[in-house]
């Protein structure tokens, strides 16, 4: 296993090795995880198995966090530079790109070839629709770094989702307004997930495009121009998904809408968790403080985090965005979320039990000051 060192003038030489280094190969290949079922399904003819990988991502996840203890380390600052300059961490990001692809056009081939029923049509729609969340995890990593192939890899993924607003929105919109009640993406204690997706997703759409508008406008360029970055990931998203309803017919078109919907829903259900009920303190010249880690909630639960890029350790990537993945740090004194990213999800589904487990934790946070909290 690779080790990383630096030679340090007062304390010696540093050495890191990454434990997790091939670890998370678990985020490349997870997503092919639809193929399990397919593959059960087609060696024992039953629809009811394609919804056992669905089991595995949010239920057989959260339980493995529960029995693992919880990975609160961190690299050295004096090696980090040399953990983000090994092209393999980003590698890995890129070898998952085309695998969404080939994830939603192989789905869409079995729901025609096979003809699973609607049972089993809908089971893999969600879960196909899981992975096409894990989707747009992967173009939230790669949307975020300055490199021109790792932006163009982003809105590609984010295709595949139909998705292609993401990194607009995100990057300039979410980042700049996080955890404040002008973010449409920041959830506000007692506010439900329901509630919150009927503002979050139109909102995000509509800021995005006046975001982009509003770039190409500096550049003396029409919002309509083949250089708007949201119209380059949706013209790919239109030739995919015209190509499988030109190959498969029309009859897979209810599969392809319910698993872009789940897609959708997956980081709704990311957004409302990441910063629920959190708030920056707005200054006397109307401004708001700078984010800080605190301002998010993180979770070191290590399967999910395995699984997802490290999404989870949050509080270090809205304080410094353009971190990669493997160095992204814990810190003790922020939020911390009771369970990771999937056990979180299916709390939040039931609001009476997210309300109950996260406003006291939101209120002690806040020291019982209903004005240090974004609320309704």
């Amino acid at each position: 296993m690779k080790t990383f060192t630096f030679d340090d003038p007062e304390l010696g030489t540093i050495r890191y090795t990454d434990r997790k280094r091939y670890l998370w190969l678990f985020s490349v290949f997870f997503p092919l995880i639809p193929f399990i079922g397919m593959g059960l399904s087609l060696w024992n003819g039953s629809e009811w198995v394609l919804w056992l990988p669905l089991l595995a991502v949010y239920i057989l996840i959260p339980i493995l966090d529960f029995i693992f203890p919880n990975d609160a380390s961190n690299p050295p600052e004096q090696v980090v530079p040399q953990l983000e300059a090994d092209p393999y961490y980003r590698v890995l990001n890129h070898l998952t790109v085309p695998l969404h692809f080939i994830v939603l056009v192989c789905g869409t081939w079995f729901v025609a070839a096979q003809d699973p029923g609607w049972f089993g049509t809908l089971g893999l729609a969600l879960l196909v629709g899981a992975i096409g969340g894990f989707g747009v995890n992967t173009g939230h990593e790669l949307g975020h770094k300055k490199d021109p192939v790792d932006r163009m890899a982003a809105r590609l993924v984010l295709a595949v989702p139909f998705y292609g607003h993401f990194t607009m929105e995100h990057n300039a919109g979410h980042h700049a307004q996080v955890a404040t009640p002008e973010d449409t993406a920041s959830a506000r204690m007692g506010e439900n997930i329901y509630r919150f997706a009927l503002r979050e997703i139109p909102g995000g759409i509509s800021r995005a495009w006046a975001l982009e508008r509003r770039r190409l406008e500096r550049q003396g360029r029409s919002a309509w121009s083949w250089r708007n970055h949201i119209l380059q990931s949706y013209s790919v998203s239109v030739l995919l998904y015209g190509a499988l309803l030109w190959a498969f017919g029309p009859a897979v078109l209810p599969f392809l809408l319910i698993q872009v919907a789940w897609s959708w829903w997956q980081l709704t259900s990311a957004n409302y968790v990441e910063h629920y009920g959190l708030l920056r303190e707005k200054r006397p010249d109307g401004r708001y403080e700078r984010c800080q880690p605190h301002h998010s909630w993180n979770a070191n639960h290590v399967a999910s985090n395995l699984v997802l890029f490290h999404l989870e350790r949050h509080s270090d990537h809205h304080a410094h965005a353009a971190r990669r993945y493997q160095s992204l740090r814990h810190f003790e004194d922020v939020p911390q979320l009771p369970s990771g990213y999937f056990g979180m999800f299916l709390l939040a589904y039931v609001p009476p039990l997210w309300f109950r487990v996260m406003d006291p934790r939101v209120l002690e946070l806040a020291d019982g000051d209903m004005n240090r909290v974004n609320r309704l």
